[in-house]
């Protein structure tokens, strides 16, 4: 028997990327930063279903993801978000937690859980308040003992992996000194992120995935009244605030954060913000006249080593390209989480992939990255963009915090076979 590949692949039949919207991502305690997890994910489950035109009622399961505990009520936040969606209390609900990867991830157990035949229809949730991170202290219920009062910061302290000692930082610069990446590349490779993404915005491309947030109350028969409050000052909130001109001398200046290349203005953005998707069969899709945004084609999450879990996206693509059978220039678009810029070069290198057909509107350096939502944005921009290019295949990526790499296949249905 041969040896057992360590990705894990699935491939999809006739299951559907069917919509998907997303919250503009705010700035690190800017707009969004007091707003609830929970109230975000309502926010964006509830306009996935007046964009599709497809009922709560019919979902047979909720896949949301939120990776830090953020709010006091974290456990219930899929019931929730399920609940006020209007979706039936009867549908079940599932908290998924992949790290960055996340939101892939619940987009796939979606699609599995169509293909073994226990549901139809899924809604996909991922949402993130990075700026709700707690200051924590672990070991006090027993009491503070003396010279042992620890209180950190959670979103610091969770950017190390105590397994190698490295920060994700550490590894993005591993990354640049196994593939001879200059600070002058990597500041490059910002600079196009924020150009691509400002000329998004410019043509309203970013707009179109995007769903205006303000001051509103979320009503449900028989629950307690939530909702989103915004500053006074701010009546909507439309678009991503964090893409910026960044010219390279301003890029230039910058320190570096890890003593190498990366920097503040080279890595991704910390934001806030929601992102929310249905997935369904063929069969419910053709019932109902559904024109879908794109087809699932197939996935894979794998495993690397701990302090080079930047280069997660290249083994997991290679897995779908030989599950497929497609060549790298096949795939017309690739949307990678920009999690470091010099560990997104590297995947870039690596892979030999044409820079135009590598984030082509922007990612996560400009835009930001709320981990549980960012699978989801990358997935459906990468839909968009297919539709919009007339393009056929495109996947998503990204790298995964302890070491794995995850990955999605998406045929843009206006071109397949």
């Amino acid at each position: 028997m041969p040896p057992r590949s360590p990705a894990i692949v699935s491939s999809y039949d006739d299951i559907w990327l069917i919509d998907g919207v997303r919250t503009p991502f705010a700035d690190y305690n800017g707009v969004l930063g007091r707003v609830s997890p929970i109230d975000m994910g309502i926010k964006v489950a509830r306009e996935i279903f007046a964009r599709s035109g497809v009922s709560p009622e019919d979902v047979g399961a909720v896949f949301a993801g939120s990776v830090a505990q953020t709010c006091f009520d974290a456990y219930v936040l899929p019931r929730h978000v399920a609940l006020y969606a209007g979706v039936p209390h009867e549908t079940p609900a599932l908290l998924v937690q992949r790290v960055c990867g996340t939101g892939i991830e619940a987009l796939m157990q979606a699609a599995d859980g169509i293909t073994l035949d226990k549901i139809e229809l899924g809604l996909i949730v991922g949402t993130e308040s990075m700026s709700r991170n707690p200051i924590a202290a672990y070991t006090h219920r027993g009491g503070f003992l003396l010279g042992q009062v620890e209180f950190k910061d959670y979103l610091y302290e969770a950017l190390t992996d105590t397994a190698v000692g490295l920060t994700m930082g550490d590894c993005g610069e591993s990354l640049a000194r196994d593939y001879k990446l200059s600070r002058e590349e990597v500041d490059q490779f910002a600079f196009d992120s924020f150009e691509r993404a400002l000329a998004a915005q410019a043509d309203g491309f970013l707009a179109g995935e995007i769903t205006p947030v303000r001051t509103e109350a979320f009503e449900q028969d028989g629950y307690k009244t939530r909702g989103i409050k915004l500053s006074r000052k701010i009546k909507e909130f439309t678009e991503d605030n964090h893409p910026r001109p960044s010219p390279l001398d301003a890029l230039s200046k910058l320190r570096p954060v890890f003593g190498g290349v990366q920097t503040a203005g080279n890595s991704s953005a910390i934001v806030d913000g929601a992102a929310a998707a249905l997935v369904g069969s063929g069969d419910y899709l053709r019932s109902r006249n559904i024109e879908p945004l794109g087809r699932m084609v197939a996935g894979c999450v794998v495993g690397v080593p701990p302090d080079n879990m930047g280069i997660g996206p290249v083994p997991a693509i290679r897995a779908l390209l030989e599950q497929t059978g497609l060549a790298i220039d096949e795939i017309d678009r690739f949307d990678v989480n920009e999690a470091f810029g010099a560990q997104c070069l590297a995947v870039e290198r690596e892979l030999g992939v044409d820079h135009a057909r590598f984030n082509a509107n922007g990612g996560a350096i400009a835009i930001g990255h709320p981990l549980a939502a960012t699978g989801i944005r990358l997935s459906v921009t990468v839909g968009r963009e297919l539709k919009r290019s007339g393009t056929r295949y495109g996947i998503s990526s990204a790298c995964i915090g302890g070491g794995q790499g995850i990955a999605l296949l998406i045929e843009n249905p206006e071109t397949g076979a």
